[in-house]
């Protein structure tokens, strides 16, 4: 795996560069301090991963990172940054993680198994054979926010999602999740064929349904694996949610 370290403070980039060559397998190949300089490079240079600083001349790592998204091949992006108020745009920007400076070995650590563990699995995925997915989402994580930090999330873990006034809560089965958008945004990035929208409040992950139960209105409560909490089907959806479950 490939990687560069884009951080404009020399102490910070030698101690992050330490702690990668010494907790993971990750080759570092190159070290940049400035934006423009990391653009070009990647015109003729393909990275796995890029530990970007927000903060570093010329073109900051925001505007880099939204760059980068454009690629064909686009690395992960793991942001570096002092201040706890940008983890909301490194959500924006979809990045695979989050880490504040000073840093925290243990923390560090975790973010690089974590990092080499989506490399190997993605690598696995891409030489298996392909099926057209035209007009489908599908994705095998997401990414959700926890204590300003940004937790890359099997999709499977999900169970429901929850409108709230304008945010989403996402429950997995131990944690609940805050996301600042409204549902119908939140499920447009869920993979159609394992979420169903049941109700305008709430979307629900098709495996975890254990029992479909007969409500008022001819209309039903799904009782979930694993959790007590009921998710309401609507009248509107009743008739596809017959439909996608066979019944």
């Amino acid at each position: 795996m490939k990687a560069i370290i884009v951080e404009d403070e020399f102490l910070a980039q030698e101690e992050l560069s330490y702690l990668i060559k010494t907790h993971s397998g990750i080759n570092i190949e190159g070290t940049f301090e400035d934006g423009l300089d990391v653009l070009k490079y990647l015109q003729t240079h393909q990275v796995d991963a890029i530990f970007l600083d927000i903060s570093i001349p010329s073109l900051d790592g925001v505007l880099l990172a939204q760059n980068i998204s454009k690629f064909a091949h686009k690395p992960y992006i793991i942001f570096i940054t002092a201040y706890k108020e940008h983890a909301a745009e490194a959500f924006e920007i979809e990045a695979f993680d989050y880490i504040l400076k000073p840093y925290h070995e243990s923390r560090i650590v975790t973010m690089l198994q974590k990092l080499e563990a989506h490399f190997a699995r993605d690598r696995q995925q891409a030489t298996l054979p392909q099926q057209s997915t035209s007009g489908h989402r599908s994705a095998h994580s997401i990414n959700l926010i926890k204590d300003e930090r940004i937790i890359v999330t099997d999709i499977n873990d999900i169970y429901y999602a929850a409108a709230q006034e304008k945010v989403t809560l996402v429950y997995t089965r131990r944690e609940e999740f805050i996301m600042p958008m409204n549902i119908t945004e939140f499920f447009s990035r869920l993979p159609e064929e394992h979420f169903f929208r049941c109700h305008r409040s709430y979307c629900v992950n098709l495996s975890k349904i254990r029992e479909i139960v007969p409500w008022f209105n001819n209309t039903y409560i799904l009782r979930l694996s694993d959790l007590a909490f009921e998710v309401p089907v609507s009248c509107s959806k009743v008739k596809e949610f017959r439909q996608l479950m066979r019944f």
